[in-house]
């Protein structure tokens, strides 16, 4: 499926019903479209079936309670509209993007309260994230802006508005002809990239940021499992950007960027050893199985 994403065939689950994909449209004072107030989710199906759907489904409603956006579904409703509309894609392998926002009704200030929460799910093709970067390694910038403090921002939830520092910060790397850009955090420590998380291997070991002020994504989770289930140790602890040159090999988790390893962060290089083709390979055999 290729061209843009308001022209395309096929359907998109609005509130109960299968809507023909060019007709899923809100209106322009749609509150979510003037502040932020909207929370998602990004799946994967693989051979039919979504990988830890009930995962993303519960979490898409907790990232609702953090947002103070209250969803009007349960996971099993959100479940079975996800099933739905996979079933009417007719595809097996796909991307899933289930969102809920605050809609348009009274209120169209800062306050949302008096309006309306809607929910849409839309299914359709999409290969890997960062390209060919899956093989060689991706290649990362460093971003200027930093992820928040979580006095700042409910930085726990996967909410649309926490995304535009992201977003800024992918489009400066991909001017320099990047994949993406690394974040530190508040503090100065390593964070995680644009929209994945980020794991480093040296002496046999892993390391990767705790997530206290970003993010723990259920890629991320996967993964750590299965290095323990490995023996390979796996430190999550805050690290420090001038430990960057001594770590040997670096990847990204993420539904999206599922494991994509990184060749270069800045002026420092990885090699895309043994440990990071076992994971992104044995990732791609349990989402699978």
């Amino acid at each position: 499926m290729a061209g843009s994403y308001d022209d395309r065939d096929g359907f998109i689950w609005m509130d109960g019903t299968l809507v023909n994909w060019r007709d899923a449209k809100v209106h322009v004072l749609t509150h979510g479209l003037h502040y932020g107030s909207s929370v998602f989710e990004g799946e994967r199906a693989y051979n039919g079936k979504i990988f830890k759907s009930r995962q993303h489904s519960e979490r898409l409603l907790k990232s609702g309670e953090y947002m103070d956006i209250p969803i009007p579904y349960t996971v099993d409703e959100i479940e079975a509209a996800k099933t739905e509309v996979l079933a009417a894609s007719g595809l097996q392998d796909a991307y899933v993007r289930a969102i809920c926002w605050r809609a348009s009704g009274e209120d169209m200030g800062v306050a949302s309260a008096r309006n309306p929460v809607k929910m849409a799910i839309a299914v359709w093709e999409w290969g890997a994230y960062y390209g060919d970067a899956k093989m060689k390694g991706a290649k990362l910038d460093i971003a200027k802006w930093k992820r928040p403090s979580p006095e700042t921002i409910p930085c726990f939830a996967k909410a649309a508005g926490l995304y535009m520092i992201c977003t800024m910060s992918k489009h400066a790397a991909e001017a320099k002809g990047c994949s993406d850009a690394m974040m530190y955090d508040y503090r100065g420590y390593v964070a995680e990239a644009t929209g994945a998380n980020i794991f480093f291997v040296k002496d046999g070991e892993v390391h990767t940021p705790k997530p206290d002020c970003f993010l723990n994504g259920i890629t991320r989770q996967t993964v750590i499992n299965m290095l323990e289930e490995r023996g390979v140790k796996v430190n999550v602890r805050h690290i420090m950007p001038e430990e960057l040159e001594g770590f040997e090999q670096c990847w990204l988790t993420g539904t999206a960027a599922e494991v994509t390893p990184v060749g270069q962060i800045g002026d420092h290089t990885f090699e895309v050893g043994i440990l990071t083709r076992e994971i992104a390979e044995g990732y791609e055999k349990l989402v699978r199985s």
